[in-house]
């Protein structure tokens, strides 16, 4: 049974072929970049939101949202490679890692959301905080696993076990299920709010076995000095910080992400939930 549901890109140009070529791994043609967006708007609907339906969203949530847009936007990023070759994946899979909230085990959490760009900012938040309480409690069969297998992998061989599943699961996309791991656990980006680790800008590096392409921290929303009307007048403001993976994600796919999400969280009535109703009625 195949892992993923995937289907190899034909139009490739040949800088990508290129960049393919030159680089074997995530290790080196990591970019890094920041987009700063005013939080004004997105924060009054956050608070409109928590008014008329009693939901409590955070920044977080709207940029998981916009980041399933922008990759719905751009097909082309949500890819991953095999074989030296580019496939395009077939859902929208976004990996938020979280604080555990253990202090006893301090860390993230990871919280897996597939087909983001098909649900509302009210479903993902419910089903973040769902996928975060049960990793939470232990109860994610799959992630606890996952963790046992880990801790009795020696340490010398940590590498190679993880280039192994890593290999298995994605160049020969064989379902992990049969060792009781589970699926895509990373998906088509990570999302890491740095903002709630008390950080306004944080890169974060690829981490090869992943996979995955595209690392996003947003960090703290904060107040700064911002000209409007051609007055300098206080304003909030939220860097997003991003790294990339060369080799299949160049300045054009950067560019309508960070268009996207600038878009949506700027002008987050025009495009979210309207913050008008019960949340039986969030579309």
């Amino acid at each position: 049974m195949a892992h993923l549901e995937l289907k190899p890109k034909r139009d490739v140009s040949s800088f990508r072929k290129l960049a393919i070529g030159s680089w074997a791994t995530a290790y080196d043609p990591t970019v890094y970049g920041t987009l700063t967006v005013r939080m004004d708007a997105a924060l009054a609907y956050l608070d409109a939101f928590h008014q008329r339906t009693g939901v409590r969203l955070t920044p977080l949530h709207l940029v998981l949202k916009a980041l399933g847009e922008a990759l719905r936007r751009c097909p082309d990023a949500n890819a991953l490679l095999r074989f030296q070759r580019i496939y395009l994946r077939q859902h929208v899979t976004l990996c938020a890692l979280v604080p555990d909230g253990d202090p006893c085990r301090p860390g993230l959490t990871p919280a897996r959301i597939q087909d983001v760009d098909r649900k509302s900012v009210h479903a993902v938040a419910l089903e973040l905080e769902a996928a975060v309480a049960r990793a939470r409690e232990g109860r994610d069969a799959g992630l606890e696993r996952g963790r046992g297998l880990l801790q009795r992998v020696p340490s010398l061989l940590l590498r190679r076990f993880t280039g192994l599943l890593s290999f298995l699961s994605y160049t020969l996309n064989v379902d992990p299920g049969w060792l009781g791991l589970p699926r895509d656990p990373f998906g088509s980006a990570v999302v890491v709010d740095a903002g709630t680790l008390g950080l306004d800008t944080a890169y974060l590096p690829l981490a090869p076995f992943t996979r995955v392409p595209i690392f996003l921290a947003p960090g703290a929303v904060r107040e700064v000095a911002v000209v409007e009307d051609g007055k300098v007048v206080p304003g909030r403001v939220m860097s997003l910080n991003a790294s990339f993976d060369h080799r299949f994600i160049d300045g054009y796919h950067a560019g309508v992400i960070a268009n996207t999400l600038r878009e949506l969280l700027e002008h987050p009535a025009d495009f979210f939930d309207a913050p008008a109703g019960a949340p039986e009625s969030a579309r």
